[in-house]
């Protein structure tokens, strides 16, 4: 067809307001250029950062994305990955609040390409996670490079994986011996933990590591309630980035952000790939963290 009849042709769809048909196209290409997002984060803290990046990924392909969240019920679950399947999508993200579960579903064996964001995925999946220890460094070394020594690490339960990968990295680039304070995810654990802190005897600490920003911001309250000046006295550098969070701590709150983002942007080129027939390897993928600096992390300007 030559330009100017493609334009005319163009010109008088618009006119008369004409569509193609996705279904027809989807019968001739075999693919329905949709994406299943199955989540049971239904708070949306994680997800709804990792659906951004697919959308943004996609939708220049032309693909759109729908969610369904299951929440942790099985049941719920195998309705959704069925209701999927019905309206040929032609791959499936599973996301999730933790990396060291999976869905309370089994993908594995399904018609689709599944691909694994932010949770544990099945043997030979692809998996796609934040790097927490290299993240847990970023941190730590900042701290150190800013003239901080006695750094304590205040974080959340010890049976997440992220946790203990967090806490091996610090004490790996701190360098000391001090102990690990492990508790639960709430604001209410990073007062409890300060009250704990100071009113042990020996040297307080000059910089505290939180394992994420809910804890940091309960630790940076409970700093001002005794005192203590944040960061002229203590540094403060929590985990996540949840800007609710952390750009309303006062003073606003250094912390790692786990590019959540750019994971799910990763994640639905790589299951585009797969329904497309390209070969991608199996295996687990870590993305790099980046340290977002706010006025919480003070001290020497660091070191290059």
């Amino acid at each position: 067809m030559g330009d100017e009849t493609r334009e005319r042709v163009k010109r008088v769809a618009s006119n008369i307001g004409f569509r193609p048909n996705a279904l027809a196209r989807g019968l001739l290409s075999k693919r329905s250029f949709t994406i299943g997002l199955l989540t049971n984060d239904t708070y949306g803290r994680f997800t709804l950062p990792v659906m951004a990046g697919i959308s943004e990924a996609l939708v220049d392909h032309g693909v759109s994305v729908f969610l369904c969240a299951i929440e942790d019920d099985p049941a719920l679950g195998q309705i959704h990955v069925e209701a999927m399947l019905d309206k040929q999508v032609d791959g499936i993200i599973a996301t999730g609040k933790r990396l060291d579960r999976r869905l309370p579903v089994d993908l594995s064996n399904l018609p689709v390409p599944v691909v694994y964001a932010f949770t544990e995925g099945t043997p030979n999946s692809v998996t796609f996670r934040s790097d927490d220890a290299q993240g847990a460094t970023l941190a730590v070394e900042w701290l150190l490079k800013s003239g901080r020594s006695r750094i304590v690490h205040i974080t959340g339960p010890k049976e997440f994986f992220s946790v203990r990968e967090r806490a091996d990295a610090y004490s790996a680039a701190a360098g000391g011996d001090e102990p690990v304070m492990y508790g639960v995810w709430s604001e209410s654990w990073g007062h409890e933990a300060i009250k704990q802190i100071w009113n042990r005897a020996g040297e307080k600490p000059d910089a505290l590591f939180c394992g994420n920003d809910q804890i940091a911001r309960g630790a940076v309250d409970a700093l001002r309630e005794r005192g203590v000046k944040v960061p002229e006295d203590v540094s403060v550098i929590g985990f996540d980035n949840w800007e609710i969070v952390a750009a309303q701590t006062r003073p606003p709150l250094t912390t790692v952000d786990m590019e959540l983002k750019e994971l799910g942007r990763q994640a639905g080129l790589t299951v585009l790939a797969l329904a497309e027939g390209r070969p991608v390897e199996p295996g687990v993928r870590k993305l790099p963290c980046r340290l977002v600096v706010r006025q919480s992390c003070g001290g020497k300007t660091p070191r290059e």
